[in-house]
């Protein structure tokens, strides 16, 4: 099985995140390709090329060799050859419910299931992976705390934007509602500018990732 990062969220634009992504690079061998699957929003043509140009140049200057896009219309064959030409597929932030429906309805989740690479989800992406993640109330102006569905690489359940002093990111009273929620299910919780990082045996955290169980609280 793959390598898969969990990061907490972070807006690529600012580089906060560069040690982890260093290492998930370095993790992907030399001179790695990327492959950045951009479905988690609906851009204009000039957003999307703007997106595009930041992803490729943060890439580059931390130790890609090149940079590639998957496209919502190419055809499967050419999503596989794409995955199979990769060494680090990226998955980015936004709203998981596009990557999670578009993955999904495209079989590429099955590919994903396959791959041998390093693959990093940021945010939005990192929940994707899941079977189920958690929305905590207000995360996006949620009314609720619920669980959603990802496209399942992994069983365990995660919650991004963990502590984010930013309401619709954090949501409201996360400690609460993450310690009531976690009376049924366990949930690693993970803040900004920190990773869970699964060999497909171990989990092992990168900063500071806690631990919701039984209604308790505890640092990873």
């Amino acid at each position: 099985m793959t390598k898969l990062y969990f990061l907490g969220g972070t807006d690529i634009k600012k580089g906060r995140n560069k040690k982890i992504d260093k290492k998930a690079l370095a993790d992907a061998g030399k001179n790695p390709v990327v492959l950045v699957f951009p479905w988690t929003a609906r851009f204009t043509t000039s957003r999307k090329n703007k997106y595009r140009k930041i992803i490729r140049n943060y890439f580059k200057s931390i130790g890609a060799k090149k940079v590639i896009f998957a496209e919502l219309t190419d055809p499967l064959r050419e999503i596989k050859r794409k995955i199979e030409s990769s060494n680090l597929i990226y998955l980015p932030g936004g709203e998981p419910k596009f990557l999670v429906r578009r993955i999904k309805k495209r079989g590429i989740d099955s590919l994903l299931k396959k791959y041998t690479g390093i693959i990093v989800g940021n945010s939005a992406g990192a929940v994707a992976l899941c079977k189920k993640y958690v929305v905590i109330k207000g995360q996006d102006g949620r009314p609720k705390t619920i669980l959603e569905p990802g496209f399942g690489l992994v069983d365990f359940i995660v919650s991004v934007h963990y502590a984010s002093p930013i309401e619709h990111l954090g949501g409201i009273s996360p400690d609460k509602e993450h310690k009531r929620l976690s009376r049924k299910i366990k949930i690693y919780a993970i803040p900004e500018q920190c990773a869970l990082v699964y060999d497909g045996k171990k989990l092992k955290a990168i900063g500071n990732v806690f631990v919701f169980d039984k209604g308790r609280k505890m640092k990873f």
